[in-house]
């Protein structure tokens, strides 16, 4: 592996995202710096009861009853990965609690087992040096973020939005010659995004998405309980800073008392308007905001965003990148780059004092 290490590999991505929905797994050729092709791709969705086992296991820490998830996350991640070829898997594990400045940082998996299950070497625990060293270990997306604008030609100051569980976004200068350059990345969670609206409609009619904003669409926007959401002192704080999953547990209580429609509506607001609240943190406007994860599919949040920002938003689709596997795509590309001993977050990122490389590797 090493003798090859300075010509692009295939690596293999994997990512379980905080909206449980299910486990994404991509191939990405690269050196760990460029991107030289896109490979494919697939999809593991989570049951409706293995959503119930990981929505259990939710802010528990190592040391906490976690066998039957640690199996549900282990059983899903073979299933996704075991049909492709690839020299090196990332695995990102599942993220069950985030408190970067208290206990840490929590992914459940174990890279030595799914290495063995797939006798393929395994980079994985991605963000425990990062938040060692003084980091909030999240976002970690960034760095690709950097390689895919360098991928599409980007030559002007540009944004990648991502509305996951939570949201995120990275500001590029495609014109920087390195990711962990001073100026190159400004990367933060904007606030939540789709796990609250999920936890919502499982919680009020046995559903794990609001598909195509259909809920929100039927719903009027309630102004009072999205006037409270932004009173949230995380707005007011610089970045970069990170969230929790259910940092913003506060949402649900603001919509208790309403209808379903008007409740996902407004939280789809709220989700909406904690972007607006970041995109005044970006050292210079973008030139467009490029949307990646299962936000996009949302018209309610994109019509949201499209009518706040003075910049043209648009799914990353529209640049020739797969919104649904930018995650994974990203993990296997930080894989090569803990393999070369490359950083893989930096003080615009995370906060880290310092550039910084993590992740365990287990090999076969």
């Amino acid at each position: 592996m090493k003798g090859k290490l300075a010509e692009p590999i295939w690596a293999l991505g994997a990512m379980s995202g905080t909206s449980l929905d299910g486990v994404d797994a991509a191939l990405v050729r690269t050196d760990g710096v460029t991107i030289s092709e896109f490979g494919a791709s697939g999809y593991r969705a989570y049951s409706i009861d293995e959503q119930v086992v990981l929505r259990a296991a939710l802010g528990k820490w190592p040391g906490d009853d976690l066998d039957a998830a640690a199996d549900v996350v282990l059983r899903a991640h073979i299933a996704a990965l075991k049909g492709f070829d690839a020299d090196v898997v990332g695995f990102h594990g599942q993220t069950l609690a985030h408190e970067p400045r208290g206990r840490g940082t929590h992914q459940l998996g174990d890279g030595a087992a799914l290495a063995e299950a797939l006798a393929r070497t395994v980079v994985w625990d991605f963000r425990s040096n990062d938040v060692e060293l003084g980091g909030e270990g999240a976002p970690l997306a960034p760095f690709f973020h950097w390689a895919c604008a360098k991928w599409i030609g980007a030559e002007a100051p540009l944004a990648f939005l991502n509305l996951g569980g939570v949201g995120n976004l990275t500001w590029v200068d495609p014109l920087s010659r390195a990711p962990e350059e001073e100026g190159a990345l400004l990367a933060f969670d904007t606030g939540p995004a789709n796990a609250p609206i999920n936890d919502l409609l499982m919680e009020r009619r046995g559903l794990s998405f609001d598909q195509d904003g259909a809920l929100a669409s039927q719903g009027e926007v309630v102004d009072g309980a999205l006037e409270l959401f932004l009173e949230e002192g995380y707005f007011r704080k610089m970045p970069p800073k990170s969230l929790d999953r259910n940092d913003f547990s506060l949402m649900l209580d603001l919509v208790r008392e309403l209808g379903d429609a008007d409740a996902a509506a407004t939280m789809t607001a709220m989700a909406a308007a904690s972007v607006m609240q970041g995109m005044e943190h970006c050292p210079v406007p973008p030139e467009r905001v490029l949307v990646t994860g299962g936000g996009r599919r949302n018209p309610v949040m994109m019509a949201m965003l499209e009518s706040a920002l003075d910049c043209p938003v648009l799914p990353v689709e529209t640049v020739g990148l797969d919104g649904d596997m930018l995650e994974a795509q990203a993990f296997a590309y930080l894989a090569v780059r803990v393999l070369r001993g490359l950083p893989t977050s930096a003080p615009g990122t995370t906060g880290v004092r310092a550039p910084v490389g993590g992740g365990q590797i287990s090999r076969v």
